[in-house]
């Protein structure tokens, strides 16, 4: 049966002791096309179609009424080319051989046949039909008495799957053909095959399936030697903001330039592997000692610093590095990888662009940053989080009208959390537009309750990521939270970092554009730590610059940061913005920032981040002693 045509086979072989059986089977498969049986009605009512009736498949059938007889009957079938696709076969005929005997002849004969088990007995379970015929997927079993339908599945089903697998196999068979026609041109496919099997497609370093091989190896080699050898985690440090401002291309031009560095620094027996997103490992097999691996890693940072040219940008980069040692930090590959990953992190943890090496305890700080992941998860589910309050004050009067929303998180077992120790984590973990869009109706049902307290209207201001500036839902989020809260969009003021700004300008334009529509502010956080383009921020329609705190803090000590403050107040007053900064603390710094024209403060100097209750009775007292809210706030609120 070369021809594709030829693999159309119908052909079903029945074995049962019983005559009456014999004629079931005929009235049910060898019925003539136009014939609709109840089979067919069923159908059409299951599936709908009650005007045309559907046609059913009809089959070549051969009866045989012993086991010996059907075997026979299937043998004289396959020596002239018309074998059977299926056979059904009774479990019990005497005197002759029993189903499962007849099957095992049969298969014998013909390994290919498809085969139903028809039985009214139960007295046979699966465990038998194993054990002797062993596990096989052209075997199933029909309990009697059986329903019309089940049996013209059963044949349907069966004799379509001997077509595939004829299909199949001659499909390998031209295949194998081909190969044997075509040796050299495949055995250079096979070759790049397995190469893109073992290596990272983007850099064509070695992957975690090829590391594993070399690691192991690698042990051996060591075993039997008695000797050391060092295993490197490295970690791109902020690599994310890479991909995120200038995209995922730049970003794997970026990988391919430090896969190129990392092989640069190590010798031709030792492996480079990239194992996933911007991390990347080395297996350091002549690094005996903690002075060769060192000298290996800080080769590594020194290759790294270099700025590499991407997307018409120069780039500085840095990477943190874990050491871990074989064999007195692991005996298996995921012991080493796993201890060299938690060194790894504590030179995150560190300040980055360093190098550690592992230490006993350190991967209890990869442990528990799995499982405050996992509790993050269930606080975002279970709303374990709550907001405090900054005041926004007014430098000349020391009056407030605003203040700004600071998420706290109160784990059930470590209390409360301060955003620096759980926000990284919620952005590396794809939480943080979850917990951004609960802090923005959580800011304005808050903002409203207040009003209807009979206080005056604060503005509240909320902090938006970057992925949730980008998401492209937020305005929507934004509409929803004011109008389920009831709140004037004027009481709303989000505050944007100048990387998330300056990501897509003329998105962020457009974006900003609505924002001002509806009547919400806009204020810049952390102005002057970014990459700025002052072409863009004159046309963003951005009400506020925010200093960050990192230049308050010395602005007295260090005359290059109160250079810095004085120039950005001047550019903000330049384009009609208003300034405030963040961070203060002393009453020198205060003074200062007022006689450099700066507008608002907020700081531990007039308040620390208050609990909604405590900022409610802030404001009733400041009422009553009549600074900052009477109505020339509530109106200095909304304009």
């Amino acid at each position: 049966m070369n021809n594709p045509a030829e693999l159309t086979n119908s052909r079903i072989l029945i074995i049962d002791d019983n005559p009456a059986i014999h004629q079931d089977f005929e009235k049910i498969l060898a019925q003539e096309p136009s014939v609709s049986s109840g089979m067919t009605q069923v159908e059409r009512i299951l599936f709908g179609e009650t005007d045309e009736p559907v046609v059913q498949p009809t089959f070549e059938l051969q009866f045989a009424q012993q086991g010996r007889q059907g075997v026979t009957l299937a043998e004289r079938a396959l020596a002239n080319d018309r074998p059977f696709a299926l056979a059904f076969i009774d479990m019990r005929m005497p005197p002759g051989w029993d189903g499962l005997e007849t099957i095992q002849h049969l298969w014998k004969a013909d390994p290919d046949v498809q085969v139903v088990i028809c039985s009214a007995h139960s007295d046979y379970d699966w465990a038998d039909f194993t054990e002797r015929l062993g596990h096989t997927d052209r075997l199933l079993v029909l309990k009697k008495p059986f329903e019309p339908i089940e049996v013209l599945q059963c044949a349907s089903a069966l004799t379509r799957k001997w077509q595939a697998e004829q299909v199949v196999r001659r499909q390998v068979q031209s295949l194998e053909n081909m190969v044997a026609v075509r040796t050299m041109g495949l055995e250079a496919a096979n070759h790049q095959l397995r190469h893109l099997a073992t290596h990272d497609a983007l850099t064509g370093l070695p992957n975690r399936v090829l590391l594993d091989d070399r690691l192991d190896q690698t042990i051996v080699l060591a075993e039997r030697d008695q000797r050391r050898f060092a295993v490197l985690v490295l970690d791109l440090d902020r690599f994310k903001i890479i991909n995120d401002s200038l995209g995922h291309r730049a970003g794997d031009e970026l990988l391919n330039q430090v896969a190129q560095r990392l092989q640069s620094v190590v010798t031709k027996p030792d492996t480079v592997a990239r194992i996933g997103g911007d991390e990347f490992v080395l297996i350091l097999g002549s690094a005996a000692e903690r002075a060769d691996a060192e000298k290996i890693a800080q080769r590594a940072i020194d290759e790294l610093k270099a700025p590499a040219r991407i997307a018409g940008v120069d780039l500085h980069i840095s990477t943190s590095i874990g050491i871990a040692f074989y064999p007195t930090d692991g005996t298996f590959p995921e012991n080493l990888i796993a201890h060299a990953d938690a060194a790894m992190y504590c030179a995150k943890q560190r300040g980055r662009n360093n190098l550690q090496f592992f230490e006993q305890g350190m991967d209890i700080a990869t442990r528990e940053r799995v499982k405050l992941e996992s509790d993050l998860h269930t606080a975002v589910a279970q709303k374990q989080f709550e907001l405090h309050y900054q005041p926004k004050v007014e430098t000349a009067t020391d009056d407030f009208h605003s203040v700004e929303a600071l998420i706290r998180w109160r784990h059930p077992e470590r209390g409360m959390i301060m955003p620096d120790d759980f926000i990284p984590l919620a952005e590396d973990c794809g939480l943080i537009n979850a917990i951004g869009e609960w802090v923005l109706r959580e800011a304005c049902r808050q903002c409203k309750a207040w009003q209807r307290e009979g206080l005056p209207p604060l503005r509240v201001a909320v902090n938006v990521s970057a992925s949730q500036f980008r998401q492209g839902n937020l305005l929507a989020v934004i509409h929803d939270a004011v109008t389920d809260a009831g709140l004037d969009p004027r009481c709303l003021e989000l505050e944007l970092t100048e990387s998330a700004v300056m990501t897509n300008p003329e998105e962020s334009a457009s974006i900003l554009e609505k924002l001002s529509a509806m009547g919400v502010l806009v204020s810049v956080d952390d102005f002057g730590t970014g990459y700025s383009s002052m072409s863009y921020l004159r046309r963003f329609p951005i009400d506020k610059l925010k200093i960050d705190r990192g230049f308050v803090k010395d602005l007295m000590t260090r005359a290059e940061d109160a250079s810095i403050v004085q120039a950005i107040i001047s550019l903000a007053h330049s384009l009609r913005l208003k300034v405030v900064a963040e961070g203060v603390e002393t009453p020198e710094q205060l003074h200062s920032l007022k006689s450099m024209g700066c507008d608002q403060y907020q700081g531990f100097h007039f308040s620390p981040p208050l609990s909604a209750t405590d900022i409610g009775a802030l404001m009733r007292r400041l009422q009553q002693a009549g600074h900052g809210l009477d109505e020339s706030g509530v109106r200095h609120a909304a304009g």
